[in-house]
């Protein structure tokens, strides 16, 4: 059996990936991140790829998944660059429907055989105040997430309903990554 690695350093993407029971490791992808304007199903599905290609280039006998999550409420929304930055992404959620867009790429070290696809989740958040932002954005929580929040933790209080898969909104789209797998593996 090939090996099995998450081209990401992502601690939830990490955490997410165990509950398949599959044994693999974790690299840390060095490829170029910025991409020119495109719709967000493009831009996770492009930097996974990359993200993957980058890792897979150092590996033989493995299959490598790369993956991407961006928020996109008329444009993508990814990391907060500082607190200002993700107070004006937290205002602009703020009693709005969004989307949740990851991007996996799995690509077959080998064979060079590559398959993408994306996963959309729609999250509705309550209306927050400006207190609440404030309280939550001092969590730190929000510094290091896409659209400057995180279900799986205290951000979880700020979602009203999601439609589609929970796993996609914390990174990792398991079940149809699951699906798509059994083609490698």
């Amino acid at each position: 059996m090939k090996q099995l690695i998450l081209a990401s350093t992502s601690p939830r993407r990490k955490e997410i990936l165990k509950l398949s029971g599959y044994d693999f490791s974790v690299v840390s992808p060095d490829c170029e991140e910025s991409i020119p304007e495109t719709t967000p199903e493009e831009y996770v599905m492009e930097l996974s790829r990359r993200k993957a290609l980058a890792a897979g280039a150092l590996l033989e006998h493995a299959v490598v998944i790369g993956a991407d999550t961006v928020v996109s409420l008329d444009r993508i929304l990814g990391k907060p660059s500082n607190k200002e930055d993700a107070r004006c992404m937290l205002k602009k959620l703020s009693g709005q429907v969004h989307t949740v867009y990851t991007g996996v790429t799995i690509l077959d070290c080998d064979t060079h055989f590559t398959r993408s696809f994306y996963e959309a989740t729609e999250v509705e958040f309550y209306p927050l105040t400006e207190e609440e932002i404030d309280a939550y954005i001092r969590t730190g929580e929000p510094m290091d997430k896409a659209g400057a929040y995180g279900i799986q933790g205290r951000g979880a209080v700020l979602v009203k309903r999601i439609n589609g898969d929970y796993y996609n909104v914390v990174g990792l789209p398991l079940a149809h990554l699951m699906q798509v797998l059994k083609e490698f593996l």
